[in-house]
């Protein structure tokens, strides 16, 4: 099969397209014939091995699976031995080992019934981001019925979700996001829109009872400044920060003073889970979230996708097909 295999840690210039061997599944395993991929942040952590930590889990001086990419879409091929909810022809999203390529090994319990409705290019759009940005609302940064909700990085792959997400809950929901995403926002749900090129986060006259930070870029003291006394903040994922600890070292330090302010400060590193796929699914079959795809490209331009990741500003998600 055709797949996206990179060798060593470093730039997309680094990926190459290859024939390598079918993956085989595990007893507990799911084989599905890729249709789709997103390309996301957590792509390019894998790719580069940054923040440098995480290669304790990833691979110390290679990556320990070299075939890229994460979530995705396609179709049922093979079941393991111990798997009973799928069956070969399903059509399936979720989270796989290795999505850039044409068969994917995914575990029976990161996978479900992709929504109806939806191509395999939105439902690859879906899991990884999706996921998050529902994760990120939940517990004590679930917004209430007419609070005040902040999303930085509201044009981005987890920001479109975690807009929509809000304004579903009633919050009054303001994005920040540069001026070519303004629109995108503010048809997603958006109240209020700040553009980061002209205006900072608490030069205006709110307060925020919920931030959603998905960008890496503000110290942690601005964030607080913007939340109301009581507030809650997550940090979503490891950017920016030292090559060593990412933007972990921020979230870090967020949960290590929670405990001694007013304040909700979180950390969220997401986790694939099935309750939270399935909650996905009934949330785009009920119409009340829709994935935003900026872009497709064919497995072959996988490296340009990951190039555009970084330097383009997608608005939504990037997608490869397969």
């Amino acid at each position: 099969m055709k797949a996206i295999v990179q060798d060593a840690y470093g730039s997309e210039g680094l990926l190459d397209l290859r024939d390598i061997d079918r993956p085989v599944p595990g007893d507990d395993e799911v084989l599905v014939e890729v249709r789709a991929a997103g390309v996301g942040p957590e792509v390019w952590h894998l790719m580069t091995g940054r923040p440098y930590a995480a290669r304790v889990a990833l691979g110390l001086r290679r990556p320990k699976n070299p075939v890229r990419g994460r979530d995705g879409a396609g179709r049922v091929e093979a079941v393991g031995a111990k798997v009973t909810g799928f069956k070969a022809g399903d059509e399936v999203f979720g989270t796989c080992e290795g999505s850039f390529a044409e068969y994917a090994r995914a575990k029976a319990d990161r996978i479900v019934l992709k929504p109806a409705g939806l191509t395999f290019e939105q439902a690859a759009a879906l899991p990884v981001s999706g996921m998050t940005a529902l994760q990120a609302l939940s517990g004590r940064s679930r917004p209430q019925p007419g609070q005040r909700v902040l999303v930085i990085g509201a044009s981005g792959g987890v920001g479109t979700y975690a807009v929509q997400l809000a304004t579903g809950y009633g919050a009054e929901v303001t994005g920040v996001c540069g001026p070519a995403g303004a629109d995108l926002v503010r048809s997603l749900g958006a109240t209020h829109v700040i553009d980061y090129t002209r205006e900072g986060i608490t030069e205006g006259p709110h307060r925020y009872d919920v931030i959603v930070d998905n960008a890496g870029l503000r110290p942690l003291s601005v964030l607080r400044r913007a939340l109301t006394p009581r507030g809650a903040l997550v940090i979503v994922g490891g950017e920016g920060g030292s090559s060593f600890l990412g933007g972990t070292s921020r979230g870090l330090r967020a949960v290590l003073l929670s405990p001694f302010v007013a304040q909700h400060l979180r950390n969220l590193v997401s986790l694939s889970r099935r309750e939270d796929l399935l909650t996905l699914r009934d949330l785009t079959e009920k119409g009340r979230i829709t994935p935003v795809v900026d872009r497709v490209y064919p497995l072959a331009e996988a490296p340009a996708a990951m190039r555009h990741l970084r330097q383009g500003h997608p608005r939504g998600k990037l997608v490869v097909t397969v």
